[in-house]
């Protein structure tokens, strides 16, 4: 198979243009070609004054490869395409007995446990929240009527954090074995759209991510997994240094020598735990910061120019960062393009936000975090869970500035570059529900955090016209970027660094930051645990 990069297309090109154009490249006949696929899908919007287009990554299989492969030596935009086919983990032998454990059901613990059931391994997976459709009926009763489920919300529950966000599938981690594309591919045949096994950001959002999460549930089940869901894990039993079982808040206790900790970053409870049994875990750095509000229209003329609302480019995104003169950064996190900014708590009394789109990213406004990153060392100095005890101090503030009812405090970027209280919006609506509380945003982060950011927005403007319009909408506050442990493990067994058989995981233990790189992590994890698994069988038979 050969690769041709750097392709470029019109945008409102006929189908059959893609192959036109591979052919014309390579200098082949039609019949010389036995098939293509599109890799990649990109476009560059940087010159707003300049033509847009599709730019394509096209992976094609032809009669003669190597002659062409010979013609093209030195050609650094056709080579032979790499291999990224997913090579299946050994399969379960006849004689295993012991089942592994998967505590968590996001998208790591998703995809660690399907990686252990098609092998065969029929894993037990426990889920302190709810399964998708009923999970999504208690994060509405937050949003719409003030409610909150601790154990069933937007951080807890089927799908995980992920679940309730753009659906992005996009990550810059490094893949050399390609679990990027068995992620995608699997997305797709649970129903997501074919088109993001190409298109540059992919994303699937909220509504359809429930359909695509519950029909890997039960592909899971059909090969003889468990998924048990409202099965809160409440200890762990380690003797020797090694993972033994685990209980749950109902009594029920599991044996397994094999325990995936999938937890999300908003697991405190169960961070907690591990410090008290003394499992490694240290603090890590992560953000803090707030949502901001803009019209998708204001982005959409900034990103595109004369290209904005264009159909085959959708609503636009952004990715900006700053260097504050107190030696802080400042960046977009998690932008929603034609979104709404959620209640994304899991505890009574705390308000915290996070950003949501649906596939059709078709809501007015164009949403994303803007955080200052910051570092136990510098920062929340202590112990482990410095960051945690951080975290639900800024998050108790909060809730106390928005009005004790979930609302959450908001502040205009105009205002809030002035110094002084908002009265009254202007012409953007903002979408967070239960709804907000105009006021002074300044108390409700540390003043390094307020300072940056103040000093970000107008270079922010100068790069995104409009950006730092007077009317845009601050709703604070944002603080669960990303988990603020981690649970450190070796690099080579992928096991806690002092509990044998105990595989941290995905986002809650820091090793992943979105859907994408969360279930890459899952399928790693899942890998490791077989191998450790099958050479203690064979050690046992010896």
């Amino acid at each position: 198979m050969i690769r041709i990069t750097e392709l470029a297309l019109p945008l409102d090109h006929p189908e059959d243009a893609i192959e036109s154009a591979l052919l014309k490249r390579l200098g082949i006949s039609a019949s010389e070609l036995i098939d293509f696929t599109v890799f990649k899908r990109s476009y560059d919007a940087r010159k707003k004054n300049s033509e847009i287009k599709f730019v394509y990554i096209l992976d094609a299989t032809i009669n003669n490869e190597a002659e062409i492969l010979e013609k093209f030596e030195g050609d650094a935009h056709v080579k032979p395409a790499p291999d990224t086919k997913y090579y299946p983990v050994e399969p379960a032998p006849a004689n295993l007995t012991e089942r592994p454990v998967v505590i968590g059901f996001g998208p790591c613990g998703l995809f660690a446990a399907l990686t252990l059931a098609q092998a065969g391994y029929k894993p037990i997976v426990l889920e302190r929240g709810k399964e998708v459709r009923a999970r999504t009926k208690d994060t509405w009763g937050l949003w719409r009527e003030h409610k909150l489920n601790t154990e069933s919300n937007v951080q807890y529950g089927e799908g995980g954090a992920g679940l309730f966000s753009d659906g992005k599938l996009y990550s810059q981690i490094k893949d050399p074995k390609f679990y990027g594309r068995k992620v995608m591919h699997e997305f797709v045949r649970a129903g997501a759209p074919d088109e993001i096994m190409y298109v540059n950001k992919p994303h699937i959002g909220t509504f359809r991510l429930t359909g695509v999460v519950s029909r890997m549930r039960e592909e899971i089940k059909s090969l003889g997994g468990e998924v048990r869901f409202e099965s809160k894990v409440s200890d762990l039993h380690i003797e020797d240094g090694r993972i033994t079982s685990v209980s749950l808040d109902n009594g029920e206790t599991i044996n397994s020598r094999y325990v995936v900790l999938a937890l999300g970053h908003s697991s405190r409870d169960t961070f907690r735990l591990l410090e008290k049994k003394g499992v490694f875990i240290e603090a890590k750095p992560f953000a803090i910061g707030f949502r901001v509000e803009h019209p998708q229209s204001v982005i959409d003329k900034a990103r595109l120019g004369k290209y904005a609302g264009h159909p085959e480019l959708g609503s636009a995104d952004y990715k900006v960062i700053h260097h504050a003169k107190n030696g802080r950064a400042v960046y977009s996190f998690c932008m929603c393009p034609g979104g709404t900014v959620v209640a994304a708590t899991s505890e009574d009394g705390r308000v915290v936000t996070n950003g949501m789109s649906q596939y059709s990213r078709n809501e007015r406004n164009a949403n994303s975090g803007i955080v200052v990153g910051i570092h136990p060392e510098k920062d929340f100095p202590g112990g482990p869970l410095a960051g945690v005890e951080l975290q639900e101090k800024l998050e108790s503030h909060a809730y106390e500035m928005g009005g004790r009812d979930y609302c959450a405090p908001g502040q205009l970027v105009g205002d809030f570059i002035k110094g002084v209280p908002s009265k009254q919006l202007g012409q953007v609506e903002p979408s967070y529900k239960p709804g907000i509380k105009l006021t002074d945003l300044a108390p409700s982060l540390p003043d390094y955090a307020i300072e940056a950011i103040r000093e970000a927005f107008p270079a922010f403007g100068k790069k995104i016209r409009g950006f730092d319009r007077s009317d845009a909408v601050l709703t604070g506050i944002e603080t669960r970027t990303s988990s603020p442990v981690r649970i450190t493990r070796d690099k080579e067994t992928m096991q806690s660094l002092n509990t044998r058989g105990l595989y941290p995981a995905g986002e809650g233990a820091g090793y992943a930051g979105g859907i994408l790189s969360a279930g890459v992590d899952g399928i790693r994890v899942a890998e490791a645990l077989v191998d450790a698994m099958l050479t203690d069988l064979k050690g046992a038979e010896a």
